[in-house]
């Protein structure tokens, strides 16, 4: 199901930008995803979305967008992608998100990053390069496994990897500072050394310029009933397996966190690849005009 509604406000100011791209306003022009991913924590109470597959457009995103840059002191770069991914198939008719990359285009000191699992982010390609030309622009594609039989059932309405990767290719080749976001990874599933070595091989050979993982994957509520609800489906062992491991826990780390994060490093230092987000190329916001004193 898809309804309009009318968003008040747009952006929402992040305190901690370094903690993610250096991203200082978040804006998201769905609520909702169609993807399916099983494990996605906006499912979760604290989000209040009821039915998560029923999607709200914000219809006067672009309006709006325009209206709050033109009051925004500070400039900075503007991420899009938090809770709902900016390029869902409904994107391909309504064309919000284009909207909104050329309304921050056209603004003077913005810039944008943006997530998603969708290889239709190469239709914007224009205007990301010119965003990267202006200010700058950064493109995270999301992937947690490069098998393709198994992220049809772990993401089943998402793009397949390949697709996504070849999208990262194309972005990687117009010089749009692009990489991947190796998150979540679902312990017991996704976790194997195997997995890891062929995401960062075939992102290398797609360009990325960083890969930022997550080697675990969250739990609550309303989203781990959905999750324990789906593996039960496919591999059902594993549901008793996640109890026993992680209880009521939130942060669910993998067991092998940490030899996997030696390899990913290993591998990366390999490649020349960023993985850790303090190393992430940033966007500096030019410094505001001095008041000149009158006396």
């Amino acid at each position: 199901m898809v309804h309009e509604i009318e968003a008040r406000t747009l952006l929402s100011r992040q305190k901690q930008p370094e903690n993610w791209f250096g991203v200082d306003y978040n804006l998201n022009v769905y609520r909702g995803c169609v993807h399916g991913c099983i494990y996605c924590d906006s499912r979760s109470e604290c989000y209040g979305i009821e039915v998560f597959e029923d999607i709200a457009v914000k219809k006067n995103a672009v309006q709006l967008l325009k209206k709050e840059l033109a009051g925004k002191r500070h400039k900075g770069m503007i991420g899009t992608g938090s809770m709902s991914d900016p390029y869902m198939p409904i994107e391909r008719s309504l064309r919000l998100t284009r909207g909104v990359l050329e309304t921050i285009a056209a603004a003077p000191g913005f810039a944008v990053q943006t997530v998603t699992k969708s290889d239709l982010i190469v239709r914007d390609a224009d205007v990301l390069q010119e965003i990267s030309q202006r200010t700058h622009a950064t493109v995270a594609v999301s992937i947690s496994t490069c098998d393709e039989e198994q992220a049809s059932w772990i993401e089943p309405h998402a793009p397949a990897p390949a697709a996504r990767l070849q999208a990262l290719a194309t972005l990687a080749k117009q010089d749009i500072y692009s990489g991947v976001l190796l998150m979540p990874t679902l312990p017991f599933l996704t976790d194997s050394r195997a997995n890891i070595v062929k995401i960062v091989e075939r992102a290398h050979a797609s360009g990325a310029q960083f890969i930022i993982p997550w080697l675990g994957m969250s739990l609550r509520d309303r989203q781990r009933d959905y999750y324990y609800e789906k593996l039960a489906e496919r591999a059902p062992g594993l549901v008793p397996q996640y109890q026993r491991t992680y209880g009521e826990r939130y942060n669910c780390m993998s067991p092998r966190a940490k030899s996997l994060w030696e390899l990913l490093h290993e591998l990366c230092d390999k490649y020349g690849i960023v993985c850790e987000m303090k190393d992430v190329k940033r966007f500096v916001p030019p410094e505001p005009p001095e008041q000149l004193e009158l006396f």
